[in-house]
């Protein structure tokens, strides 16, 4: 009996959740009410169908019961499925089952169904489920489906919206705290269920993230060139925050907030502030930049792929810290400038006509310059960026974090202006006076002689008041000592003032280089503040190490910090890799920033190059001689030394080798001669064309071709360059391809010889060809092929190439590029190691090297700490050993342990040497002075000996065995020693002692080969010891001996039986001879003991 549609009667309310329930929402409430559906275009369905669930705990639990009451009217697929909704999914199916109903129809059934969650859903954590995760709703469905019949029906799915009766129930989750662990049944080691145990009631909690970043958290001193720091964003791991962030691509809403301390406005068209690099290396959104009237230069990149710009009506103040906040929403940019106390001074508002594209993770930011733009003169404070929120002035919050350094700062150039003023006007005053005196001396030949060769002119009418005088007596002292005659100090007054600044530093330089030259200290700081203020920042950098390391002063850390600031600003060189290294270990209270570290590297390792190919400066070398090698020291010479003249000598004879060396030495500066370009070019002349070396043809070839002391000769140089090419010089054939690339322009020829001298091992050809492919003009390649220029920039790097490195490196900063994944630390490693070539570091380590040789020790102390702060391993290690040789004057003169922390220092070093390694290891071992022993410490720092090849290192983790200590597996790890090893001490000591005599260099004697020996003997001994066999003979053998005294005495019983009975006089006489004998011979044996015993016997 089939039953027309019609209408049901529904209960008051009821019309309304119907039609709820027929939508099927997300989040339903609970009901246990059935829906019948009958589609218009189906009138022949049954409308007694229904289903029903009923669950006796509603919770979220495993093998929960389920009964499902149903009917089906037409065969029938009925399905149950349970659809879960966290924080970051909804609506993932975590059960479904399925059946089907074919014969027992118009009947009333009911079905048993045990629901089975996944383990994360309904148990704790624990050893095998790591991860529970916390479940807001979950939903059963229940739903009958009629079996197709016909063609129309086979298209029809059996979803949830299209079934003939449908239920659903919300269950009730749990929390993972309150949910029960889970009986795995299965047994695990005792120690991984202790070490679970141990961690099963902590709480685990997400980890906070936001959107608020703090990009720079320390000063940085920018010097206006092309570096900075490089910074780039990753996407959120919070799948809300990163949702929000991606639907704000076409539409950014971001606010970036930076502290600035401007010293002049960008001399060039644009200096950077802040910017941001695409994967096409092109400006995107935001590129904010200082022009050279001090106005704000803002670039977009808009939505539909357009570049504009707009530019503040207010320029930026100087000398003195503001903040500069910029907010951007959509199309529009809100800037405004202000002060320390947070008061508004500029504001102003721009609307583009259309919304801006902005994707913080396609690229990279830069703080300052780089290769597309030099950076502001001046110092960056705090930076903060908001990646998703526009605020306003008040609500952001980016405080300045040291406002003594700040305020120091200010004070600084405050003073330094005083002090320039006073330089500038009393050189003027002088040289007015002289002007004057000039004219008057044409009266008779005594006056010109006086002139020329008397006192010179002082000025002692001073235009200052007294106030300034009595503030600055020092410097009004030293400028009426100076001579300022035209021929030794510039007309132009800025560099009259730097020349006051050099000529101050030098004599403070030359007054702490005497014997007892680090007990004026004290009387030279005020002297140095003033050079560094007339803009010598030679002695900034010397202020800096001074007061951080406490050099014969109390030790200032706030006036070291301003001072490497302020050195490295005016890009000096040695203050610069200073903060460098500070920041790249996270030293001195110096916070370990590797960005921050690679913006000061990259800065000297792009001057480095630079610096080698000048003529003047004060510039050597850089050799890593220690101090501990005598024979490198025996090496050392000078321009009078035995080993120079002896080149010299063999040089004039025609020696090609000697030619060659002595004018490395001279034009390097090399092996303690003096940098002497013109003279080595004489040498590099006369063996190019005297002999047939090709080392010196092409090395005089390179000079013709750059005019470098020697007048250009394109012609001879040409065929100098062919010579050596010929004789299958590599750097020759190189040498060809760079003549053909930038004289004749012709690439292919270029490309030619590159590609053969880059076969031959050459990294200038590698490099070379890498900037054919940059440029896009390889021959018969279109276009340019960054990735194909990176691999040969890398292979050109792995040689030892300069420029190669630093492109290297700039590659692992940005991250923007293929192939070479973001690796700041090993940025920061490249750039180091190309910046430590440096000459003018090379100048001061020759320096301290020669003070050393002249037992110069003051001298050497000084020259040597500057260069160790600045973050040289082998002058680290130099002025330990220079403190261990002179502890008293260590003591004296340097406020920290000078011995452990320059050996601490040179161990965190990379590829620092071994005997560091074994000092700290002993320091940690015996304990040092105020440090406390550590003998983990200990362990890993002989282990570390024992990595870089020291037979010491595993000789002292034997001896530490031996006094019954035991190595932590994770070392015997590190020293990738057999696992199966590792539950013998017997067999660890013998594979130590092993590598200790391997390492050796296999000598016949050495203590490695007695230890090893000793160790074999001891095995064999106790081997032999413990063996059956021994035992069996020691019970054969006593048996013998107790064999043997058995029949001896029997026999001597024997002998006594059948002998006479003496006379008993006899017997008694010679008793009484025998002990009267013995006490003479006990007298006369021990008359030693009788003058010990009886001392007053002795006259």
């Amino acid at each position: 009996m089939w039953c027309p549609a019609e209408p049901r009667p529904v209960p008051h309310g009821g019309l309304l959740l119907l039609l709820l329930l027929n939508f099927v929402p997300s989040f339903g409430r609970e009901t246990l009410l059935t829906t019948s559906v009958i589609p218009q275009s189906d009138q022949s369905i049954a409308c007694e169908d229904f289903i029903h669930l009923n669950i006796l705990e509603k919770r979220v639990l495993n093998d929960s019961e389920v009964s499902v009451q149903y009917l089906c009217s037409k065969p029938c697929t009925v399905t149950l499925e349970a659809v879960a909704s966290s924080e970051f999914r909804t609506g993932v199916l975590v059960y479904k089952k399925r059946w089907k109903n074919e014969k027992h129809l118009h009947i009333s059934r009911t079905q048993t169904v045990h629901l089975k969650f996944p383990n994360i859903m309904v148990y704790r954590d624990d050893y095998f489920i790591r991860r529970s995760i916390l479940v807001n709703t979950v939903i059963l469905y229940a739903w009958i489906s009629h079996k197709p019949v016909g063609s129309y029906d086979a298209k029809r799915d059996e979803s949830y919206l299209q079934a003939v009766a449908k239920n659903y129930t919300l269950l009730e989750t749990v929390p993972p705290c309150e949910r029960p662990y889970k009986d795995h049944k299965v047994c695990f080691k005792w120690s991984s269920e202790h070490m679970w145990r141990l961690q099963a009631n902590r709480i685990p909690q997400c980890p906070h993230e936001t959107d608020a970043v703090e990009i720079l958290g320390f000063p940085y001193a920018s010097s206006g060139e092309k570096t900075g720091i490089v910074k780039k964003f990753k996407r959120f791991h919070n799948r809300e925050l990163e949702t929000i962030r991606q639907h704000q691509i076409d539409y950014p809403k971001f606010t970036i907030s930076v502290w600035l301390y401007l010293l002049h406005h960008c001399e060039k068209n644009l200096c950077g502030i802040i910017y941001f690099i695409d994967p096409g290396e092109m400006y995107s959104t935001p590129a904010v930049f200082l022009n050279e009237e001090g106005y704000v230069h803002i670039q977009m990149r808009l939505v539909k792929g357009e570049d504009l710009a707009v530019k503040t009506s207010f320029s930026l103040p100087l000398k003195q810290w503001f903040r500069l906040d910029l907010s951007f929403n959509g199309g529009q940019i809100e800037i405004t400038s202000v002060g320390k106390n947070l008061k508004r001074h500029q504001h102003q508002s721009f609307n583009f006509r259309e919304d801006f594209y902005y994707d913080d993770v396609a690229g990279y930011f830069v703080l300052g310059g780089s290769g597309y733009a030099p950076g502001i003169e001046g110092f960056f404070g705090p930076v903060k960026y908001y990646r998703l929120n526009i605020l306003e002035t008040k609500q952001i919050s980016n405080p300045l974090y040291d406002k003594e350094i700040m305020e120091q700062i200010e004070l600084y150039y405050e003073r330094c202006a005083d002090i320039q003023e006073i330089v500038s006007g009393y050189g003027h005053l002088v040289k007015q006076g002289q002007a004057v005196q000039k004219d008057c001396i044409r009266e008779n030949y005594y006056s010109e002689l006086n002139y020329k060769y008397g006192a010179k002119t002082k000025c002692d009418a001073f235009i200052w008041g007294k106030e300034l005088r009595e503030k600055y007596h020092s410097l009004f002292n030293l400028l009426r000592e100076m001579d300022f005659s035209p021929s030794d100090v510039s007309e132009d007054q800025n560099n009259t003032v730097l020349e006051v600044g050099r000529r101050i530093f030098e004599k403070v330089a030359k007054s702490l280089s005497r014997a007892d030259g680090l007990h004026y200290m004290s009387s030279s700081i005020l002297f140095l503040m003033d050079s560094s203020c007339c803009g010598y920042h030679k002695a900034s950098f010397f202020l800096a190490v001074i007061f951080e390391t406490g050099l014969a002063v109390s030790i200032d850390p706030l006036q070291g910090l301003l001072y490497s600031l302020v050195g490295a600003q005016r890009s000096e060189r040695l203050a610069v890799m200073n903060l460098g290294y500070k920041h790249y270990q996270g030293i001195n209270n110096y916070p370990l920033d590797l960005e921050l570290s690679y913006a000061y590297y990259n800065n000297i390792a792009l001057k480095t190059s630079l610096d080698q190919h000048a003529t003047k400066g004060d510039q050597a070398f850089v050799e890593p001689i220690r101090l501990r090698d005598d024979e490198l020291l025996k090496s050392q010479t000078k321009e009078n030394g035995d080993v120079f003249m002896w080149l010299k000598y063999e040089a004039t004879r025609g020696n090609a080798a000697a030619q060659q060396r002595l004018a490395q030495m001279l034009f390097w500066g090399q092996q303690g001669v003096a940098k002497n370009p013109e003279a080595a070019i004489e040498w590099y002349s006369k063996g190019a064309l005297e002999t047939e070396d090709p080392i010196l043809i092409y090395d005089y070839a390179i000079l013709l071709f750059k005019g470098h002391g020697v007048k250009k000769n394109t012609r001879l140089a040409l065929e100098l360059m062919k010579k050596a090419a010929s004789k299958g010089l590599h750097q020759a054939v190189n040498g060809l391809g760079w003549y053909y690339h930038n004289f004749k322009r012709d690439y292919i020829k270029a490309a030619k010889y590159w590609l053969k001298a880059e076969e031959m091992g050459n990294p200038d050809a590698s490099y070379n060809l890498g900037a054919l492919y940059l440029d896009g003009i390889y021959p018969g390649v279109p276009g340019r092929n960054r990735t194909l220029a990176a691999e040969y920039f890398y292979k050109a790097a792995q040689g030892g190439h300069i420029e190669g490195t630093i492109r290297c490196s700039l590659y692992y900063i940005t991250g923007n590029m293929e192939n070479f994944a973001r690796d700041p630390e090993k940025a920061v490693i490249w750039a180091k190691h190309i910046a430590e070539k440096n000459g003018y570091l090379g100048h001061v380590i020759r320096i301290a090297l020669n003070a050393y040789l002249e037992l110069s020790w003051h001298e050497a102390l000084l020259y040597y700490v500057l260069a160790a702060e600045a973050g040289i391993e082998v002058s680290q290690t130099n002025l330990a050993h220079i403190c261990e040789e002179r502890p008293e004057l260590a003591r004296r003169y340097l406020a920290t342990n000078c011995v452990w922390r320059y050996y601490n220092f040179s161990i965190s070093q990379i590829n620092a040497p071994s005997f560091a390694y074994l000092k700290m290891g002993d320091f940690y071992y015996y304990g040092y002075q105020n440090h406390s022993k550590d003998f983990q410490l200990s362990v890993q720092m002989y282990s570390e000996a024992a990595l870089e090849g020291d037979s010491q290192g595993f000789f002292n983790l034997a001896l530490l065995m031996e006094e019954g200590n035991s190595i932590p597996p994770y070392i015997l790890d590190h020293l990738e020693i057999n696992r199966t090893l590792h539950s013998s001490n017997i067999s660890i000591l013998q594979e130590l002692y092993q590598r200790c005599w391997s390492h050796s260099n296999q000598e016949l004697i050495n203590p490695c080969s007695l230890a090893l020996l000793y160790f074999y003997l001891r095995v064999f001994w106790n081997n032999l010891l413990h063996s059956t066999l021994i035992y069996f003979m020691g019970t054969f053998l006593v048996s013998i001996l107790v064999a043997f005294a058995v029949q001896y005495f029997q026999s001597l019983s024997a002998n006594d039986s059948q002998a006479p009975r003496p006379e008993q006089s006899p017997d008694v006489h010679s008793t009484e001879n025998t002990s009267d004998t013995r006490s003479t011979e006990q007298e006369e044996s021990t008359p030693t003991n009788n003058l010990a015993q009886h001392p007053h016997l002795i006259s």
